[in-house]
């Protein structure tokens, strides 16, 4: 078995097992590949194995991959997730190529995303970056906010308001790291209770993923378990 092989086995298998014991079907759990730092080639080899879903970070690497993956005459069709800070003045480039948009935590973005995202295109998928672990230094609406970004971007032509996602504060424990999960998942419901329909908790990394599944995650975003350390 050569190495993509082994590592998406090995991924694939973690979320299978991490759905048994939650009691869930392993099939409400995508798997998106976080591709940021990795070239062409990568993705390419991962996609023949069946991995359709892959994440970027950064604007210039998602323009770069997506124009030349997505060229004719043989785009591949992948799913294309931006899930990292977006500046006003690139949403542009986003809105044009992206499927989904996870770490959308101001209105002023969300904005931008639907005026900029072409009339021929399918909806732009979003969800409302939350941080959940209350840190200074990382971005995300305060879930004390959470509520009225959410009605702001509910009703933005050319965006569907998906669900939340998060990057909690490390833990070292399992049930540590379960605690954040567990409150997205709460915020969640509340948001639904109010009259929304979210149906995505974007959450789990590759040191975490179980807890995050345990506590509800319908899309785990993985990088090193699956391409090995970042150069």
């Amino acid at each position: 078995m050569s190495a993509p092989d082994h590592a998406l086995k090995a991924v694939r298998d973690r979320i299978e097992s991490a759905c048994r014991e939650a009691g869930r079907d392993p099939d409400s759990v995508r798997l998106l590949a976080v591709s940021k730092t990795r070239d062409s080639d990568e993705i390419r080899a991962l996609h023949t194995r069946g991995q359709t879903a892959f994440g970027e970070n950064y604007v210039p690497e998602l323009v770069a991959k997506h124009d030349t993956l997505e060229a004719p005459p043989a785009p591949l069709g992948l799913e294309w997730h931006f899930i990292g800070a977006l500046q006003g003045n690139k949403t542009r480039a986003v809105a044009e190529r992206a499927t989904w948009v996870h770490t959308i935590d101001r209105e002023r973005i969300a904005r931008r995303l639907s005026a900029q995202r072409p009339a021929g295109m399918p909806p732009l998928q979003v969800c409302l970056q939350v941080n959940i672990s209350t840190e200074p230094q990382k971005a995300g609406v305060a879930p004390a906010e959470a509520a009225a970004l959410a009605a702001a971007v509910h009703d933005l032509p050319g965006l569907v308001l998906r669900g939340l996602m998060a990057i909690p504060a490390a833990a070292e424990s399992p049930q540590r790291q379960r605690e954040p999960f567990a409150r997205l998942r709460a915020l969640r419901d509340h948001l639904n209770a109010r009259g929304h329909t979210l149906d995505t908790l974007s959450m789990g990394m590759s040191g975490d993923l179980e807890a995050a599944i345990l506590e509800g995650a319908t899309v785990v975003r993985i990088g090193t378990a699956l391409f090995g350390p970042r150069p």
